[in-house]
């Protein structure tokens, strides 16, 4: 029996946010948090293979979105989905270790320079 050695727990290399747009097509969007362009436009490419025209209540949707889930974990990207406001089913596929700090987000520092 051979043994599979476990792979080393790295970082995640980029941060995106999948979004659905609505019923009328493109039905998604893709919102870059942080990551290299050019690995995040491969990525793009195969999301929108499997999304195209798919929209969230096509029973499709749900094995789609498993496959672009492990290729996102393949690639070490966390992928969030953001569903719209009435779908409680909202992921996130790589999560943050307690006390291990996430990478700036230009999105919070806008928000707190705001609040000021």
């Amino acid at each position: 029996m051979t043994a599979i050695e476990p792979e080393e727990d790295l970082p995640p290399v980029a941060h995106v946010i999948l979004v659905y747009n609505g019923p009328v097509a493109p039905h998604w969007d893709m919102r870059v948090r942080y990551g290299d362009q050019k690995l995040l436009d491969d990525f793009w490419t195969r999301v929108q293979a499997r999304l195209l025209l798919l929209p969230k209540h096509d029973p499709q949707f749900r094995r789609n979105r498993e496959r672009v889930n492990r290729d996102a974990e393949r690639e070490r990207i966390i992928c969030d989905w953001d569903l719209g406001e009435d779908d409680a089913e909202s992921t996130s596929t790589v999560s943050i270790a307690p006390g291990e700090a996430a990478p700036p987000s230009s999105e919070s520092s806008e928000a707190a320079a705001g609040q000021g």
